[in-house]
């Protein structure tokens, strides 16, 4: 694959084939996830435009968050942090990917940040952790809906996932943008193109 897994092109045209792609050993990443790794990666072989189910808590935990939200926090990451891992949006929902053990320390952190009583300009974070599991998008454009992507593609086998206390950054970060009150509409979010070279 000669594009960069990264690059998320503008959605306008309703063209999914320049979506961002899963490489080899990103797939190879995910599908560690479940039980039946070989099984994951023979599917996908056939039916690389497949959406799967993959458990949580071993490989990797996730941050679900609606999409705008989910945008402002990882627009911080990039920005302003370290970068992040792997991310996807699912019907209106985004996915962070995050190291294992971040689903069972962040409600905590965000309840040590008085989270609730941030008022309604914060939605509730939800995470998946251990004995949960998620619908992953496919490796590349299919017929699965517009709004189910990669945003940020795995590529390798070992990525970096940020953690609860980087995810909290990051959410405390995105609620105080989210406060600030614009006249301008906001720029197309879909053409973000985020630099994967300084994620660490």
């Amino acid at each position: 694959m000669s594009r960069t897994p990264y690059e998320t092109p503008p959605q306008a045209t309703g063209d999914r084939s320049d979506a961002a792609r899963v490489t080899s050993d990103g797939a190879a990443w995910l599908a560690s996830a479940g039980t039946y790794p070989r099984s994951t990666l023979a599917l996908w072989e056939e039916r690389p435009d497949a959406p799967v189910v993959l458990p949580c808590g071993a490989v990797f935990d996730v941050v679900n968050t609606p999409a705008v939200f989910g945008r402002r926090m990882l627009d911080r990451l990039w920005d302003e942090g370290p970068g992040s891992g792997p991310v996807a949006v699912r019907r209106g929902r985004m996915l962070l990917f995050a190291a294992p053990g971040t689903a069972a320390r962040l409600p905590s952190l965000l309840d040590w940040e008085e989270w609730g009583g941030r008022g309604q300009a914060v939605p509730p974070l939800l995470c998946h952790g251990a004995g949960d599991a998620v619908t992953v998008p496919a490796l590349r454009g299919g017929p699965s809906p517009a709004d189910t992507r990669w945003l940020v593609a795995p590529d390798t086998r070992h990525p970096w996932l940020p953690g609860p206390e980087i995810l909290l950054w990051a959410a405390v970060r995105a609620a105080r943008s989210a406060v600030r009150i614009s006249i301008f509409p906001p720029a197309d979010q879909d053409a973000k193109v985020y630099d994967v070279s300084r994620r660490r």
